[in-house]
């Protein structure tokens, strides 16, 4: 029998829809090297109406390609507000019904991996380990309450702040590891002055860093099976792609000021894959502003974004430079797939601990004005062929070092280690 290893992941109900993301992957290459993984999430999908039934129980079970999934009761919440503090606060508390529950069943696990959404989940994650009597590995995918903090959200030094911050490093002290999805956020640790090199009390040697990759098996097929037909994809223009969220965070309507610059290129379009708050509005704008070059698309499902991105001549990164702090990385899904397609990327923020830059696979911009976007779209056409496929070759490689099947081998480094 190989080791029971639970995973923890409160919006894990989406892999378990779409067959794809970070734990379904680990969950998925774990069990080719001998591992039984479990992933529990909520019963509510993220952001959308539906849900798995729990049939008025605290939990559910299902398996979906091998990897078996626990639903945990909550309740479904479609904004922030009071409905995601339940929501939040119901998945917490019902876990340790589940896991209690589930363990007798089918036995404790070896370990448990508590993925972070949110805190409440590495702080069960602690806590139940602790009564299994197992080791804990917290994943911090986003730096709670750093994230909080500047989206004005909360105020730092508030007392809500302070107790956040309390709580964060009550987790960081008591996970027996820890898992970074960016390379640069153990700074943060040292910012805190938590680490006990400068006095504190948490061991720098038990952060780890893990980013978000890509199934590159699962990427190539779906980019050559998933053909998308659309005229201006598949057109002999140089196709400038963005992919993703259009929200204030992304910063579309940059790539529309950066499109009119150069809207005299007739060989040179802009095409925007996606929904979000925003999208109406920078509609509204293609069709008054007459920009003849931006198509903005819409919506697109999952399984279609290989080939899009495989049929484009550079792909976008398009972030703001003011609603977050990229100096310790990215860990953007969407940076993976862009490098698994091969080819070049265009970042409009210069990042640290930069993943492009370590390999030489695309342009990022110092500033993101409309004018240094549009000079990069023009730098990367003129690029001479033998550099451009340079770029793209390197993309792909990148890509590979991103690849889940060397992911879940740090990972399982990580749990072996914890258990010794």
């Amino acid at each position: 029998m190989g080791k029971k290893i639970w995973m923890w992941n409160h919006y894990a109900t989406d892999m378990y829809k779409n067959r794809g993301g970070r734990h379904y992957w680990f969950a998925k290459n774990l069990i080719e090297q001998g591992y039984e993984p479990t992933i529990f999430c909520a019963n509510t999908f993220h952001n959308k109406a539906g849900f798995i039934d729990t049939n008025k129980k605290k939990f559910t079970t299902d398996t979906r390609d091998n990897i078996p999934f626990v639903f945990v009761k909550t309740k479904a919440a479609l904004e922030n507000g009071l409905d995601r503090i339940k929501n939040m606060s119901l998945f917490f508390i019902n876990l340790f019904s589940a896991a209690k529950e589930y363990a007798k069943v089918y036995g404790k696990p070896d370990v448990i991996i508590a993925s972070s959404v949110h805190p409440l989940t590495m702080i069960a994650g602690i806590q139940i380990a602790k009564k299994l009597e197992v080791p804990c590995i917290c994943e911090v995918r986003d730096l709670w309450p750093e994230a909080i903090f500047s989206f004005n959200k909360a105020k730092e030094k508030s007392l809500f702040g302070r107790v956040l911050i309390r709580g964060e490093h009550w987790i960081y002290k008591n996970a027996d590891a820890l898992i970074f999805t960016k390379e640069g956020d153990t700074d943060y640790i040292k910012e805190k002055k938590w680490d006990t090199t400068q006095g504190g009390d948490i061991e720098l040697s038990k952060c780890h860093y893990i980013n978000n990759g890509v199934d590159l098996r699962a990427f190539e097929q779906l980019a050559s099976k998933n053909e998308v037909k659309d005229e201006d994809l598949d057109s002999n223009k140089f196709n400038v792609v963005y992919v993703g969220a259009i929200r204030p965070v992304n910063n579309v309507g940059n790539i529309l000021d950066a499109a009119k610059l150069i809207q005299d290129r007739e060989d040179i379009q802009f095409l925007i894959y996606g929904d979000g708050n925003q999208k109406h509005m920078l509609e509204k704008r293609v069709h008054e502003e007459n920009i003849s070059n931006v198509k903005i698309k819409g919506f697109v499902d999952k399984s279609s974004i290989p080939n899009i991105l495989s049929k484009s001549s550079v792909n976008l990164l398009n972030y703001s430079n003011s609603q977050y702090n990229w100096a310790r990385g990215n860990s953007s899904n969407k940076l993976f797939e862009y490098m698994a397609s091969g080819k070049p990327i265009i970042s409009t923020i210069q990042m640290g601990y930069s993943i492009l830059e370590k390999y030489q696979c695309g342009i990022e911009l110092e500033k993101c004005t409309p004018q240094d976007l549009a000079e990069s779209v023009l730098t990367m056409k003129k690029m001479p062929e033998k550099l451009y496929n340079i770029k793209s070759q390197n993309a792909k490689s990148a890509a590979e070092d991103f690849d889940f099947r060397k992911l879940t081998k740090d990972l399982i480094g990580i749990i072996e280690e914890v258990q010794k």
